[in-house]
């Protein structure tokens, strides 16, 4: 029995999908299918009930999946368990980040740790921030970046309050001004950005609770074609202040205040499993974060940030950080 087929067991379990789990784990399909296979023979029990394109476990697969999840965990936990050996200045940590963080926020937090830490080599994953949860709990990522979010198994630290703000081209009459009413600002043509996206259940709310139905011009899923959109003057848009700060200082977006109501914020925060014992490169991860963002530690955070503090040891060149899209 080999770790590769059980790693496709518990990914084709977790997805019901032999495509989303050859996605997951960059195989092909026949490859997942392969091992599929060879575990089912190994095992001599049928571990899936497959129709049509619904794939689902049979009662030995519901049986079997805790034992092989137990498995991977401990596989897993002893592989970092070994690299909590080594000194925090080299090894690897692995990243799960909303997206909007690591556009616009994890360059920074990277450019610092990289200088510090040279010989760690980064792998990070990105997706929504509850897509960023799921990898955290399933141990895909040893910590998230990602809108603040509470789950009994994981540590939650606030590191700073995302401010959304409204937006224009630098010709438009709001932007003469410098503020707006909020009446005023639902009667403009309203760029809004992924229907999915926790941003626009934001904005939305934002306008109920003023009793505002605001007028929508467009919806894009990217954030980058909206600011364009919104430079050439076919509408405004509410977007988090950090994804507009370069056009805000070359001018080519404008800033305005929408007055007689609260300002619109959300939390940002760094998540990481409880009860794991994770890679002293996780705790100087953490304290990058920390000398940026001037957070306090949970007593566990305390734990992570002192226990890569060891001898220096010897370093190694890192490869580039690799980018995963979810």
């Amino acid at each position: 029995m080999e770790l590769g087929q059980l790693e496709a067991f518990v990914q084709v379990a977790a997805h019901k999908s032999f495509s989303k789990a050859a996605e997951v784990l960059f195989l092909t399909q026949p490859s997942v299918t392969a091992r599929i296979q060879g575990l089912e023979k190994e095992l001599a029990e049928d571990l899936f009930e497959r129709t049509g394109r619904a794939v689902r476990l049979t009662d030995a697969g519901v049986t079997f999946l805790p034992f092989a999840d137990r498995v991977l965990k401990d596989v897993q936990e002893g592989r970092d368990a070994l690299d909590a050996l080594r000194h925090g200045d080299f090894g690897s940590v692995r990243i799960g980040s909303a997206l909007t963080v690591s556009t616009y926020v994890l360059p920074k937090v990277l450019k610092s740790f990289r200088a510090r830490y040279p010989g760690v080599e980064v792998s990070i994953r990105t997706g929504r921030s509850e897509q960023v949860l799921e990898m955290v709990l399933n141990d895909e990522v040893q910590a998230g970046l990602v809108r603040a979010l509470v789950h009994p198994e994981v540590e939650t630290v606030h590191l700073y309050d995302d401010e959304v703000v409204l937006i224009t081209s630098p010709a438009h009459a709001f932007a003469k001004e410098g503020a707006a009413k909020i009446e005023d600002v639902g009667r403009q043509p309203l760029i809004f950005f992924d229907k999915g996206s926790s941003y626009y259940g934001l904005v939305h709310g934002f306008f109920r609770d003023a009793g505002i139905v605001p007028k929508h011009a467009m919806e894009l899923d990217s954030m980058e074609a909206t600011k364009k959109m919104v430079e050439e003057g076919l509408g405004i848009a509410i977007l988090p202040r950090v994804s507009v700060e370069r056009e805000l200082k070359l001018g080519l977006l404008s800033e305005v205040e929408i007055t007689g109501v609260p300002r619109i914020r959300r939390q940002i925060a760094l998540i990481f499993r409880r009860n794991r014992k994770h890679a002293r490169t996780v705790g100087a991860f953490v304290e990058v974060l920390q000398n940026m963002y001037r957070f306090d530690l949970s007593d566990l955070g305390r734990q992570l940030v002192q226990s890569r503090r060891q001898p220096a040891g010897l370093q190694r060149r890192a490869e580039p950080p690799r980018i995963l899209r979810a």
